[in-house]
């Protein structure tokens, strides 16, 4: 197998594990740090970096999940408060092994555009996503419960201008992959001018 088959076969075989289906095994520190060490060569323009990871494990990642929960309770409207959704939060602390809280910090010249700021930390979570599959670990890049709330932001004491992209659940699972497949054709998507 070449080079791009062997990277094909990651990017195409990546799948998303719910925290709930992750098994509680623990992931070796140096495997996340390997992880963080890909990400932190994602496509930067004017090598901002404006990525920054915030790694939580053992009794951190309980308080943390903890923490979600509550912000989910005091700031959810009691129509759309579920006790379920709020233990749910509290619940993943036990199945997976880490949890990478990822935010894009705004440089304060703002000399780059926000959308590739943005898009550099995103890059940056791929990196993460495909070194996890690579490595056999189960991952699900989360942007639900209170993730995009303000009270998130504040509570990891975050400038105004900072963005939360999104919570990287790490861990693995004993549940087999599903076949993956697109909505829409690849011909849909694509314009060719020759």
């Amino acid at each position: 197998m070449n080079t791009f088959e062997i990277f094909q076969e990651i990017v195409t075989g990546r799948r998303s594990s719910k925290p709930s289906l992750m098994n509680g095994k623990k992931i070796d520190p140096a495997s996340v740090q390997q992880l963080l060490e890909l990400a932190d060569w994602a496509p930067t323009h004017g090598r901002t970096e404006p990525w920054r990871f915030v790694v939580y494990s053992g009794e951190s990642l309980k308080i943390f999940c903890q923490q979600h929960a509550d912000l989910y309770k005091a700031h959810t409207d009691a129509d759309k408060f579920t006790t379920a959704k709020y233990q749910g939060i509290i619940q993943n602390g036990e199945k997976i092994s880490h949890l990478v809280l990822v935010y894009m910090k705004r440089q304060p010249t703002q000399k780059i555009p926000l959308i590739e700021e943005i898009a550099a930390t995103a890059a940056a979570v791929e990196h993460i996503l495909l070194g996890a599959h690579a490595l056999g670990i189960a991952t699900l890049w989360s942007t639900g419960a209170m993730t995009h709330h303000e009270s998130m932001k504040n509570m990891l004491g975050l400038a105004d201008d900072d963005l939360v992209m999104g919570l990287l659940y790490l861990g693995y699972t004993d549940e087999t992959t599903a076949d993956g497949k697109r909505n829409i054709p690849l011909s849909e998507k694509t314009t060719w001018h020759s």
